[in-house]
């Protein structure tokens, strides 16, 4: 009579191990701030392409469920969906409070759609002084510094931020709507 040794238990076996896409899920999970994608390669161990990719396909995964990965530059973040937003608001009894003034909001559509610009250069598109209105969505968590410009003077260059993105349901921000072009004025007919 011959023995045979016993299948292992489901406590003794070991666990499979996870994919690149579901290590990459986990890190993010329990990050405290947005990654760089730099970043989550090193944390696996893998080329930043084999992490691009498994990236792409947790997004994709992600698309129809209550979380979403959100991409703002290099670096990316687990979010809850849009969607979800009213639900969560009420389970986790917050209330949004944040009001913008028209020229806050005119302010903020110049930098998403300019980004990265320096003051100087949002003044310029918009006509008027711009400091206060700045310093009121940098404090409100929608601007923030990105680096300095190579031009004289070296001014700050300003971006928006995952807060921005998650304040107006955003995954990236080539999910802003397109700009229309305005037709030159042309002469009204005679």
């Amino acid at each position: 009579m011959t023995e045979t040794s016993p299948a292992p238990s489901p406590s003794t076996a070991a666990p499979a191990p996870l994919s690149l896409v579901a290590q990459l899920e986990a890190l993010l999970f329990v990050a405290s701030e947005p990654l760089t994608i730099e970043r989550l390669a090193e944390g696996v161990g893998r080329p930043l392409p084999e992490v691009e990719a498994a990236l792409a396909e947790l997004e994709t995964q992600l698309a129809n469920g209550g979380l979403r990965l959100q991409r703002l530059g290099r670096r990316v973040q687990l979010v809850t969906a849009p969607q979800a937003a009213p639900l969560v608001e009420r389970f986790l009894a917050l209330e949004v409070t944040l009001r913008l003034s028209q020229p806050a909001l005119e302010t903020l559509a110049i930098i998403a759609y300019a980004q990265p610009i320096t003051r100087p250069q949002l003044e310029a598109i918009r006509g008027v002084n711009s400091d206060s209105v700045l310093r009121t969505l940098v404090a409100a968590g929608l601007v923030e510094e990105v680096g300095r410009a190579e031009s004289v003077g070296r001014p700050l260059l300003y971006g928006t931020t995952f807060q921005f993105l998650q304040q107006f349901g955003l995954q990236s921000l080539a999910e802003l709507p397109p700009l229309e072009s305005k037709p030159p004025d042309q002469p009204a007919p005679a």
